[in-house]
């Protein structure tokens, strides 16, 4: 499981998607985006860096 192999502790940033092949697309064309960019848009959202997970 990615969480464990990388020791992630927080939930900063997350989209949500009516269908599962936009999500799909939208996973994949994040993961060609530099790292400034996908820094830009945590901090669009959670400026703070606040752990999301209780949102849901």
């Amino acid at each position: 499981m990615f969480t464990r192999k990388y020791a992630l502790k927080m939930l900063v940033w997350y989209e949500t998607y009516s269908s599962v092949s936009d999500a799909i697309q939208r996973e994949t064309s994040l993961k060609r985006w530099p790292r400034k960019w996908k820094l830009d848009l945590i901090e669009k959202m959670n400026p703070e860096w606040e752990d999301l997970y209780l949102s849901f």
